[in-house]
């Protein structure tokens, strides 16, 4: 548990930075997120701004602390760390994001949507599964498993977020409803319609199910998870 708590401690501090900087004006410009006005509603753009920057930098003091007791070697906490920068950089999360935000109002294919969903959204998802792995220990068959099961499980996170959009409630999302189509968002069901996004939520979420046979019953909480993740209503 040691071993694996720093990091999950630093990729809640990334995904929270993503967010205040994705409610920005210049960006998403959302009035609330979880239920409550968005930091920059209540503190200022600039303390947004910062704030954000502060948990990034700070996700990253911690993914390169050694904490006391702990077995990761040297060489495992690099790659961990490696791993997650990738993925909340521009390879991943930013890149993502600027393609999101340059598709706005405009006709884009499929693979475009699939490429801002993959790396706005599942690069850090995929990522956490594959920190978990290899502070946990896991083989390099385990490994492949989780990497597959992520790939899905991230991808069909934003498809559900997408419908949800759509026919959510604010009440129950705890963030705006609508904005994506009101900003002309590059997203599965402005592209394909509701239904065949749910259908592809669902395959995604049997894929990911599919690839976690190798683990046995031990992954048993991460099928229930992507489960949730398509049947959400929040």
């Amino acid at each position: 548990m040691t071993s694996v708590l720093p990091a999950a401690c630093a990729l809640e501090m990334l995904h929270t930075y993503s967010l205040i900087h994705d409610d920005l004006p210049a960006m998403d410009d959302d009035d609330y997120r979880r239920g409550r006005l968005t930091n920059h509603k209540v503190f200022g753009e600039a303390t947004a701004i910062l704030a954000g920057d502060a948990l990034l930098t700070q996700a990253f003091i911690l993914l390169a602390a050694e904490a006391p007791g702990e077995s990761v070697s040297a060489a495992e906490r690099l790659r961990v760390l490696q791993i997650i920068a990738i993925a909340a950089g521009s390879l991943g999360m930013v890149g993502g994001q600027v393609v999101d935000m340059e598709s706005e109002t405009k006709s884009v294919e499929l693979p475009i949507v699939e490429y801002i969903h993959t790396h706005k959204t599942g690069a850090l998802i995929l990522a956490s599964l594959q920190a978990g792995a290899i502070l946990g220990g896991a083989d390099n068959r385990a490994f492949a498993a989780l990497t597959r099961y992520g790939e899905c499980a991230g991808l069909a996170f934003q498809i559900a977020d997408d419908i949800l959009d759509i026919v959510g409630e604010q009440s129950q999302l705890g963030k705006d409803v609508g904005s994506d189509v009101h900003r002309g968002k590059a997203t599965y069901p402005a592209l394909l319609g509701l239904a065949e996004s749910r259908r592809r939520a669902e395959e995604l979420r049997d894929l990911a199910i599919e690839a976690l046979a190798p683990l046995g019953t031990k992954a048993e909480p991460l099928r229930a998870l992507v489960s949730f993740i398509v049947d959400r209503s929040r």
